[in-house]
C-alpha cells in the first residue's frame, strides 16, 4: 500500500471517529423528548407573551435548561413543583423535604441560566 493511500485511510478512519463523537453529544444534549420541549415553550410562551421573539427566546431557554439538566432530573423537579401545589398531608412532602427542595433549586438554577442567556 501506498504513503498516500494508507494516509486516506487515516483520514477516513478519524472522520468516522469525530462522526460518531458528535452524534453522541448531539444525543446527550437532545435527550429532553419534543413532547416536554413544546409543553415548556407554550408554558414559557403564556409567561411571557404570544411573540414571535418570545417563540425564540422561550425555545432558547428550554435548550438551556435541557444542557444544564438531565431529562429525568428535570421530570423530578417538574413532578415536585406540582405536587408541592397539593393541599394538605398528600402535597406537604414535596413542600416540605430536603430532596424536593434540592430538585426545585436546580430546576431553578437551570432556568435562571436560561433567563440571562435568553431574555
Amino acid at each position: 500500500m501506498t504513503p498516500i493511500g494508507s494516509l486516506r485511510r487515516i483520514v477516513a478512519a478519524l472522520m468516522a471517529l469525530m462522526t460518531m463523537v458528535v452524534i453522541a453529544r448531539a444525543q446527550d444534549f437532545n435527550d429532553y423528548p419534543t413532547s416536554a420541549r413544546v409543553e415548556y415553550v407554550f408554558g414559557c410562551l403564556k409567561a411571557n407573551g404570544e411573540t414571535r421573539q418570545a417563540i425564540e427566546q422561550c425555545s432558547c431557554s428550554i435548550d438551556v435548561v435541557a444542557s444544564l439538566l438531565p431529562y429525568d432530573r428535570y421530570i423530578t423537579a417538574e413532578t415536585v413543583l406540582s405536587m408541592s401545589q397539593v393541599r394538605g398531608d398528600m402535597g406537604s412532602p414535596f413542600r416540605t423535604s430536603e430532596q424536593a427542595a434540592g430538585a426545585l433549586n436546580e430546576l431553578r438554577r437551570a432556568q435562571a441560566e436560561a433567563e440571562v442567556r435568553c431574555f
